[in-house]
């Protein structure tokens, strides 16, 4: 099938590449020069494993083009997606600008045939009859630049292809780190219309993924597709996502009552997880929830209720919940070392999660914020951070080039990101290197008797 993918962020990039890979025909959109100048040389302009090696095959293939042409995308495309950024204002609610933008870009540049229009952004509930109305404007627009200055529209001048497409919601549901590998292997498929005609479509675009043809276990059953109508799978993203971030601040409150009644929150979340009705994952306690979906979609959910009258009260827990969350190795800090005045602190890792680059809302920024006015010198190693060069904008932090350089002269170190090479490290060598080794696990990462052999005064959160 022919596939127009407009915005390549995490999730348009990934879902163009994962497209072209399994067959369609994909035409990739963004605005940005520099990038797809990038992204035609078959580099990623993000961090995601496998993603730039299926992007440099489905380019060897002829299966995946990018542009800056939004015309050429939407002539080329059965299937447009829009996939472009949709940023938190301060209010809590979702920035649509730019959905904005396409849709009355795509309105301004439809070509006649019929063509399903996707909201793969996470957009407001309701921005599928939204998203038609701009489409419609962009259309009506066009069509005064075809009349003819004081003319009267003709059918000659006002094509068929005015209402030849139906829009649906697509949300995805990747996670950072392992987008790729959640394309080929989703839990379900959610599809959200009013029309017949465009879900099957967009289950015939799917079938590969739903019959298992890209997965890693090929015996699994079919994908389940759920279709809905559009506010449902709209709300569908919303609601996953704030209920895996109350999910996350529920056992961060449990790890917080285990530090003062003295026992383990991850026996406790073990405990808990093998009972079937709650499930072990995101059960895994620490210094808080980041990123770019969490934050945004449960502020966006929360002021959505707030406009129809309701309060979200449970979702604002959570958020609170968070962000006193991210207070608690500050605090485990100044139990172990008294004064942060003039002492040197460092952090291992800085991206909010591992295998990723991604630094938005990231619990490290708040710890070297707070580190900073407290007056303690602040380093950090990072893996994906120290080796490309990229700083994010980071003020107060010296970022080193590798963990041993990180520990010299450090009197504690906390563990911010879960990087899987971490667990790795010559930590009896960097316990010598520190002034005092004292080890702050803000993920609960490490085996604390293992940590306390090589030399380590070793606190865990809950532990």
């Amino acid at each position: 099938m022919r596939v127009c993918v407009i915005g390549t962020g995490y999730v348009g990039l990934v879902t163009g590449a994962c497209l072209a890979h399994i067959g369609h025909d994909v035409i990739c959109v963004d605005n940005n020069e520099e990038k797809v100048k990038l992204m035609k040389s078959g580099q990623s302009p993000i961090f995601e494993p496998g993603l730039s090696e299926i992007m440099q095959s489905a380019i060897q293939t002829g299966k995946i083009q990018f542009t800056t042409d939004l015309a050429a995308g939407v002539h080329h495309g059965e299937i447009l997606f829009i996939a472009v950024g949709t940023p938190p204002l301060p209010t809590g609610e979702s920035d649509t600008r730019y959905v904005e933008a396409v849709a009355r870009g795509i309105g301004a540049n439809l070509n006649g045939g019929y063509k399903v229009i996707v909201n793969k952004s996470t957009v407001p509930i309701g921005s599928g009859d939204w998203v038609r109305m701009i489409v419609l404007d962009g259309i009506a627009e066009r069509q005064k630049t075809l009349v003819p200055a004081g003319g009267v529209p003709s059918d000659e001048n006002m094509p068929e292809f005015v209402a030849q497409f139906d829009v649906v919601s697509n949300p995805e549901f990747l996670r950072e780190g392992s987008a790729v590998l959640d394309t080929f292997n989703p839990d379900r498929i959610v599809l959200g219309g009013n029309s017949q005609r465009a879900i099957a479509l967009m289950q015939e675009l799917y079938t590969p993924i739903v019959e298992r043809q890209y997965a890693e276990d090929k015996s699994l059953p079919p994908v389940p597709v759920l279709a809905t109508d559009l506010s449902s799978a709209e709300m569908i993203k919303y609601a996953a996502n704030a209920f895996l971030a109350t999910k996350i601040s529920f056992i961060n409150e449990v790890a917080n009552i285990c530090d003062r009644v003295g026992a383990d929150v991850t026996q406790v979340a073990k405990g808990i997880g093998l009972d079937s009705r709650i499930g072990n994952k995101f059960l895994n306690s620490g210094i808080g929830w980041g990123g770019s979906c969490f934050p945004k979609d449960v502020a966006a959910l929360i002021h959505t209720a707030d406009d129809y009258g309701y309060e979200a009260q449970l979702m604002k827990a959570a958020v609170s919940v968070n962000e006193r969350q991210r207070l608690i190795a500050l605090e485990k800090l100044q139990q172990a070392l008294k004064i942060l005045k003039g002492k040197t602190v460092g952090l291992l890792g800085l991206t909010f999660k591992p295998d990723t680059d991604d630094m938005r809302d990231a619990p490290a920024l708040n710890l070297i914020e707070q580190l900073n006015r407290l007056g303690a010198k602040v380093k950090a190693y990072d893996p994906i951070v120290s080796q490309t060069g990229l700083r994010h904008g980071l003020t107060g932090v010296l970022v080193e080039t590798d963990a041993e350089r990180l520990a010299d002269g450090c009197d504690a170190l906390v563990l911010v990101t879960e990087w899987q090479q971490f667990s790795n490290l010559d930590f009896a060598k960097m316990a010598k290197l520190m002034n005092n080794p004292v080890i702050i696990d803000g993920r609960n990462f490490l085996d604390p008797e293992s940590m306390v052999r090589a030399g380590f005064q070793y606190i865990g959160v809950g532990r």
